[in-house]
């Protein structure tokens, strides 16, 4: 079994991803995938007149690749996810930025069931230079270990 269950995660617990650098090519195929045909995302001369100078990367694609980034930590622990709150976009993230995601646990408690469990984690997901771009909090539900 990959993945921490339940009864390893505590409280204050802070677990760095791997980082991740966003391609063109990533940013291409994302927005031709989910028919994001925004100026600011694929056309760098509009986007050169936006208050961004620039393309940035769709706050979309920055959710999935960090979200993707924590899979190791409960790949087959993971019993469900709940909901999704309190997500803030901080600061853009450009085409050749390389992002990374701290998870860190805020909270954990048992539930009815006795085979899971409810774990509430914030991703912290910075770019090369560590500025916060992205900040989300998950609950979770994660198995407990076998009997």
């Amino acid at each position: 079994m990959t993945g921490f269950y339940w009864e390893e995660f505590e409280v204050g617990q802070r677990h760095p991803t791997y980082g991740r650098t966003i391609t063109e090519g990533d940013l291409s195929f994302f927005c031709a995938y989910v028919g994001y045909h925004v100026p600011l995302f694929i056309d760098e001369h509009a986007a050169r007149k936006s208050r961004f100078g620039g393309r940035i990367v769709p706050s979309a694609m920055i959710m999935a690749i960090s979200t993707a980034m924590t899979e190791s930590l409960y790949r087959d622990t993971m019993v469900g996810q709940l909901s999704i709150e309190n997500g803030k976009f901080l600061a853009p993230v450009r085409p050749g930025d390389s992002i990374h995601n701290t998870v860190e646990v805020l909270s954990k408690r048992e539930t009815r069931n006795p085979e899971h469990g409810l774990v509430v984690f914030r991703d912290h997901v910075t770019n090369q230079d560590g500025v916060t771009v992205f900040q989300v909090d998950k609950a979770t539900l994660v198995a407990r270990q076998p009997a």
